[in-house]
């Protein structure tokens, strides 16, 4: 069930994050902040029993008669989280200030959780499958409450993914999947080799055509051979995806 009696979770001064993570990184001005808006959803048809919570962030210049691109944030409140390391709200608001990129809403999800079970977390389940499900149940059941309330851009190329470590596979693998929506994806640290079949990039990507996707992953300098494109589970899809001509970048840092 949706929470029709949203409230605005946060409002504060745009000048009040300091550094963010490598990749995110931005001097905060003094800006107007978008709006922020919780929901509860109870209802899944997809993860029946599941229990989540969402955002949807509103940046200030959004105007309904030009509809906005969409970004979808895996762990939703981690990313969002005013006092966290990424604070996502305050880095779209930032980037659509200084016309980096157009108005964006962000769109911050929760993994699901079965109340009252002992063993209540379906991150995994949800994040690391290798099907199209969680891109099923973004598209079927959340992205709708989205567009229902604000006008969204249809062209796939103005929707985006992110996520890192298990979250980084779910970002990737819908955009892998369901192209004809999401062809922008961050993924940082993604955990390849948890998937439950393993990690199927490597020997799946060369032998079918180039998908139209933009994508940025990120390998940490403490990861076992960090640097060997052919030796990192990190790396291994980015150098697949290279081979078969799509437009990435995949910067090392620091984890």
């Amino acid at each position: 069930m949706i929470d029709d009696n949203a409230a605005d979770v946060r409002a504060q001064p745009r000048d009040a994050a300091p550094l963010l993570p490598v990749g995110l990184r931005l001097a905060c001005m003094t800006i107007e902040a978008g709006e922020t808006m919780e929901f509860n959803w109870n209802d899944s048809t997809i993860y029946p029993g599941t229990s989540r919570k969402f955002w949807v962030h509103v940046p200030t210049g959004y105007n309904p008669s030009k509809p906005a691109s969409l970004m979808v944030f895996q762990d939703g409140w981690w990313y969002l989280d005013p006092d966290g390391e990424v604070r996502g709200s305050i880095v779209l608001d930032n980037l659509v200030h200084r016309g980096a990129i157009p108005v964006t809403i962000g769109v911050f999800v929760d993994p699901g959780v079965f109340p009252g079970a002992e063993d209540p977390k379906n991150r995994n389940i949800e994040y690391d499958a290798f099907d199209d499900r969680y891109a099923g149940f973004l598209l079927g059941e959340i992205i709708p409450e989205v567009t229902k309330r604000y006008s969204v851009a249809e062209d796939p190329d103005q929707w985006g993914i992110c996520g890192g470590n298990s979250g980084g596979n779910c970002a990737f693998t819908a955009a892998w999947l369901r192209p004809d929506k999401f062809r922008r994806v961050s993924a940082f640290l993604s955990s390849f080799t948890q998937m439950p079949d393993g990690n199927p990039y490597p020997e799946l990507i060369p032998r079918v055509p180039s998908k139209p996707l933009r994508i940025f992953l990120q390998a940490g300098h403490r990861d076992l051979r960090w640097n060997e494109p052919e030796g990192n589970w990190r790396q291994q899809p980015a150098h697949c995806v290279r081979t078969r001509g799509s437009r990435l970048r995949l910067p090392p840092g620091p984890g």
